[in-house]
């Protein structure tokens, strides 16, 4: 069981050999099924199995802020909107309250944006080695031009990018087209050059968990570092039974390969006590590795906000105001 000590000394980002992808199998795709009543009675378990309390709890949370891309994808961002943001992601918990936690240095593991703020956030977050994360290919719905996509994906780099949450073409998926969604994955991932690439699946939009799994196998073959539930503008975003699903396919793609693939749940987390959750189930199914910034992201913004309320009141043993936990 994790403490606040334990915590503390694994605040520091980890480094692994990226996902450099395999020539499409697509036999072991079509191998892929998906039994979603196991799978959903298992995801259904694990709130009455993983309840942690007290100083345990507050070490899980503060672990869980540390692999937050805090994010802020609106229509109506501005600059001022994203400096508040970076700001909040330097410091993510009142400074008193980290000093009663016993804690330093901690910050989120990343700054979500869109292309335009990517330059902006770069240099609010200059000197922190907080990564700058931009959604790029024509998010959420992926459907601008092929062309532009790439092209967008290049100018999130040079604007300073360290990794890019691209979205797949859905309807790959949803007429089985896997050589296409291969053969897009891997251009994608060459325009990221030394970029992390975050395949976003849209799995609220995939009908199926077996349509899930597939795609998930697919883009972890074309090279993806990650693989993510959602856009979060999708009706049904991240959900236990799809992260399920999602997390076994990297456990079979490390044991084919050896190579450790990153999973990022987005959209719909934003309670405390749903981030436990999360963190374990990626215990449980992938063990310590996976609880570590460069494999594990939550996406997310109002999470945090949760959060530093839950660590207010195992200090104090009040609940405080939501509007004392501002974004910034």
């Amino acid at each position: 069981m994790q403490t606040l000590t334990d915590t503390k000394a694994q605040l520091p980002t980890l480094t692994h050999t990226r996902n450099p992808g395999m020539p499409l199998d697509l036999d072991w795709v079509a191998s892929v099924q998906a039994n979603t009543s196991a799978i959903e009675r298992r995801a259904a378990t694990l709130g009455g199995r993983r309840s942690v309390k007290k100083e345990f709890q507050a070490a899980w949370l503060l672990k869980a802020i540390s692999l937050i891309d805090l994010t802020t994808l609106s229509g109506d961002d501005t600059v001022g909107r994203v400096q508040r943001l970076c700001a909040k992601a330097r410091q993510p918990v009142a400074p008193e309250l980290l000093e009663k936690l016993g804690m330093q240095g901690l910050t989120t593991g990343a700054v979500c944006v869109y292309h335009e703020m990517v330059e902006t956030a770069v240099r609010a977050l200059e000197g922190s080695n907080i990564p700058v994360a931009a959604v790029s290919t024509g998010f959420p719905a992926g459907l601008s031009s092929y062309r532009t996509r790439i092209m967008e994906i290049g100018d999130s780099v040079k604007a300073g990018a360290k990794e890019i949450d691209i979205v797949i073409s859905r309807r790959h998926v949803l007429t089985q087209n896997w050589q296409a969604l291969y053969d897009e994955m891997v251009e994608m991932r060459a325009a990221c050059g030394e970029a992390h690439v975050k395949a976003i699946l849209a799995t609220g939009e995939l009908q199926t968990l077996r349509n899930v799994a597939r795609a998930s196998l697919v883009c972890m073959m074309a090279g993806a570092d990650f693989i993510k539930t959602s856009t979060g503008k999708e009706p049904v975003n991240a959900t236990l039974p799809v992260s399920l699903t999602m997390i076994r396919c990297i456990r079979d793609y490390q044991d084919r390969t050896g190579i450790k693939v990153g999973y990022k749940p987005a959209g719909g987390i934003s309670k405390a006590k749903d981030s436990l959750l999360y963190l374990a189930l990626m215990k449980d199914e992938l063990g310590h590795p996976w609880l570590q910034p460069d494999l594990f992201r939550f996406g997310a913004s109002s999470l945090l906000g949760d959060i530093e309320r839950q660590l207010d009141h195992y200090l104090t043993g009040q609940y405080s105001a939501a509007n004392r936990h501002a974004m910034g």
